[in-house]
């Protein structure tokens, strides 16, 4: 088993490497605005998946995806090579949909935003069903109430002996 931590090392390495390819080496016209956001690598280090976005629309996300997937045997030639293993790990491309889940979350979070505004604001004109007090408070028998129990707590001054 591979510690993590060299796990975690050789992901990043993978990332910064194939980013410093595509940018550099690789010549292709399909290649669209690519940015690549993360690398994993399993803990055999065998297979490793690249996670990147693409500026653009469709035709610019499928033509990249080609480009990657034709200029794969290179990358992970120079992969292999720079890390130093005793086997090139493979490599998967994984189209990272970041930006479609923010703008989701985005929009998520507009309609909390107005739906709690609609709340406070049927809040604030909002009157009560019944009364104020829904209780039925007796003043005088509370008055009443607090004179007998005063009168308990004083001892009589006949006093009662048996």
């Amino acid at each position: 088993m591979t510690d993590p931590a060299k796990v975690r090392r050789h992901a990043e390495r993978v990332r910064e490497l194939v980013a410093s390819v595509v940018r550099t080496q690789i010549k292709d016209p399909r290649l669209g605005m690519i940015t690549i956001t993360d690398a994993r690598i399993t803990a055999d280090l065998r297979d490793a998946t690249v996670f990147y976005t693409v500026l653009g629309d469709a035709a610019a996300q499928a033509g990249t995806a080609a480009a990657l997937e034709s200029a794969k045997g290179m990358l992970r030639s120079t992969v292999g090579k720079a890390l130093g293993l005793r086997h090139s790990p493979t490599l998967t491309f994984v189209h990272d949909d970041v930006q479609e889940q923010v703008k989701h979350i985005d929009d998520l979070l507009t309609q909390a935003r107005n739906a709690d505004a609609e709340v406070q604001r049927l809040a604030a004109r909002a009157e009560y069903a019944g009364d104020a007090q829904p209780y039925r408070v007796d003043e005088d028998a509370d008055a009443d109430d607090a004179d007998d129990e005063a009168a308990e707590d004083v001892p009589s001054a006949g006093g009662d002996r048996r």
